[in-house]
């Protein structure tokens, strides 16, 4: 057990409520680029190399994390998804410069694939089960909802909570105190599990609350920051 998980048993008081970072956190996205690949050949019988895919997905990627916050309703987001498929046409070598966006923006979401990790759905059933609340909060666009529905975590959470939909993105105060609020908790409560150093760590400290950092993959954690390696620690988690 790493040290800063063992110092939190020095008390006994568990969280009342669980805040939680959604994706490296409950949810991985695979590769998009490959998918992107298919897609194109299957859909257009457009054939690009590995590097083409990867240049296109990569500036949709950074084009999608800078303008996130602008699909906070229905309307909001099919511009963004159309914004976005155009930014991956502009990528595209010279004879896919011609598609149309609109099957454009299907392939695009066709490539990119979601999936929960094998800790996720326990470690919340579990939490549930011991009365806690929980709180997704993550920087997203309003989909989220979605993509949580067809993982099956939904009906686990109490409230998921998107920076399009607050108006706030991480690590602002403002969607950590939104959440506390639909928790039914003060930040002295309440635990932030997230994998950003700046957006988890950083911003659940601003709101003070505690953060918990996740490193599945045993990368860096801070000094002075829990840091658990499974999400099936945070049953043994308390309040500091």
């Amino acid at each position: 057990m790493p040290d800063s998980v063992a110092r939190m048993h020095a008390t006994t008081t568990p969280p009342a409520a669980i805040l939680l970072d959604a994706l490296g956190t409950l949810v991985a996205l695979e590769p998009p680029a490959p998918r992107l690949r298919a897609e194109l050949a299957r859909r257009f019988g457009l054939e690009v190399s590995e590097e083409e895919a990867a240049r296109a997905i990569g500036a949709e990627i950074a084009y999608y994390r800078a303008h996130l916050d602008e699909g906070r309703d229905p309307a909001g987001l099919a511009a963004l998804r159309r914004r976005c498929a155009g930014v991956v046409r502009a990528e595209l070598p010279a004879c896919g410069l011609e598609l149309e966006l609109d099957p454009l923006v299907d392939a695009l979401l066709a490539s990119l694939h979601f999936t929960a990790f094998a800790d996720a759905r326990p470690a919340l059933a579990a939490a549930r089960a011991r009365g806690q609340r929980l709180v997704v909060v993550s920087n997203w666009d309003v989909s989220l909802h979605d993509v949580l529905r067809k993982l099956e975590l939904e009906p686990l959470l109490d409230a998921i909570l998107t920076s399009a939909g607050v108006g706030a993105r991480k690590p602002a105060r403002a969607i950590f105190e939104q959440a506390l609020a639909l928790a039914g908790v003060t930040p002295d409560q309440a635990i932030h599990v997230g994998d950003s150093l700046e957006e988890d760590v950083v911003g659940a400290r601003a709101a003070g609350i505690e953060p918990v950092l996740v490193r599945r993959d045993g990368g860096p954690s801070m000094a002075g920051v829990r840091t658990i390696s499974s999400l099936a620690e945070i049953a043994g988690l308390v309040v500091a």
